[in-house]
C-alpha cells in the first residue's frame, strides 16, 4: 500500500478506492514495496491480513508479532505501524475502507446502535485473531469473498464487497462485547506530536522542539515519547523521514539529491549511509531493486 500521511493530528488522508465505492485492497511486501509502515492513524477501519512470513504490528504503544493467517483489526482513529522483524519478510493484504461505505450515515437501528459507535471506535477494541480462534474460519472466507471479488469484477461484485464487510463486523461484534473508550490524554497529545513531526519533518526538529510544543522538559518529554512509542524521538524522526524518502523513490523519477533534501537531509552523504544502513542498501540499489 503506497501512501502518504498527512493532515490533521497526524492522520491519513488518502482516498482508498473512489468516492462511491470507499474500499480498496492493498496487497503488499515488507520490505520488497517498503521497509515499514509509520506510526500513524485514519478514520477508515483497517484490517490486516498475514499471508506469508512474519512482522511486527504495533496497536497503539503494544506490538505483536503477526505470523501467516494472523488477522488484525484496527478500529477507526487507531494508532498504528508494521515493522519489519530482522531475517523476515512478510505478505500481507491491507484492506481498508470509510464507515460511509458500510450506511454509517442512516438513520436506522444498524447504524445508530452499531456503525456509529463503531467509527467512534467505541464498538469493539483493535485486536489481533489467530487461526485457532472462534470464528477465525468464517471471518477467513469473508476476507477470501472479497479478494474473489474484487479480482473479478462481475456484476455486483460491490454489493457481494459490502456484504462481506458487514458479516466481518457482525462477527466481531460477536467475538468482542461492545465496550465505552475513555479518551486517554496522553494518546490524543501523542497525536498532537505526531502532527507536529508530520508538517515539520523535513526541518530540523530537536527534542528542545517537539518538549516546548508540549510544555515539557527536554528529559520528561524523551522518556514520555519512548514510553508511547516504543523509539526515542530521534530515531522515529529519522526512520519518518528515511521512509518518506523511499517512498519517493518508489513513486517518482526525481533526482535521489531532491528527494533526500526534501526529506529533511541536507547532506547526501550522510543521507546515503543512513539510508543503507536502515534498509541495507543504498537509495541507488533500492530503486534499480523496483525498477526506477
Amino acid at each position: 500500500m503506497k501512501e502518504k500521511e498527512s493532515g490533521t493530528k497526524y492522520q491519513e488522508t488518502k482516498q482508498h478506492g473512489s468516492r462511491l465505492f470507499p474500499f480498496n485492497i492493498y496487497p503488499c511486501t515488507i520490505p520488497l514495496d517498503f521497509p515499514a509502515v509509520p506510526l500513524h492513524w485514519h478514520k477508515e477501519m483497517e484490517l490486516i491480513y498475514i499471508k506469508k512470513g512474519k512482522g511486527l504490528i504495533q496497536i497503539e504503544t503494544k506490538s505483536f508479532e503477526g505470523e501467516p493467517g494472523d488477522i488484525f483489526v484496527v478500529t477507526p482513529g487507531t494508532l498504528h505501524a508494521i515493522h519489519r522483524i530482522k531475517g523476515y519478510s512478510m505478505e500481507y493484504e491491507n484492506i481498508i475502507f470509510e464507515m460511509d461505505f458500510l450506511g454509517e450515515g442512516a438513520a436506522d437501528l444498524c447504524a445508530g446502535e452499531f456503525l456509529v459507535p463503531l467509527a467512534a471506535g467505541k464498538l469493539f477494541p483493535p485486536v489481533q485473531i489467530k487461526p485457532e480462534e472462534a470464528h477465525y474460519d468464517s471471518l477467513k472466507r469473508c476476507l477470501i469473498q472479497m479478494e474473489e471479488l474484487c479480482e473479478t469484477k462481475e456484476n455486483a461484485y460491490e454489493l457481494g464487497v459490502k456484504a462481506a464487510v458487514l458479516q466481518i463486523i457482525f462477527l466481531l461484534i460477536r467475538m468482542y462485547p461492545s465496550r465505552e473508550i475513555v479518551s486517554s490524554p496522553d494518546r490524543e497529545q501523542l497525536k498532537e506530536v505526531l502532527q507536529e513531526i508530520s508538517v515539520k519533518s523535513s526541518e530540523n526538529l530537536s527534542v528542545a522542539d517537539m518538549a516546548k510544543f508540549c510544555g515539557w522538559s527536554s528529559s520528561h518529554f524523551m522518556r514520555w515519547f519512548k514510553k508511547m512509542t516504543g523509539d526515542s524521538f530521534t530515531s522515529y524522526v529519522n526512520d519518518r523521514r528515511l521512509a518518506e524518502a523511499a517512498e519517493a523513490l518508489r513513486q517518482t523519477d526525481d533526482k535521489i539529491l531532491t528527494i533526500s533534501q526534501d526529506a529533511g537531509f541536507m547532506n547526501l552523504s550522510n543521507f546515503n549511509r543512513q539510508f543503507k544502513k536502515r534498509y541495507g542498501v543504498t537509495p541507488r540499489e533500492y530503486r534499480e531493486m523496483i525498477g526506477i
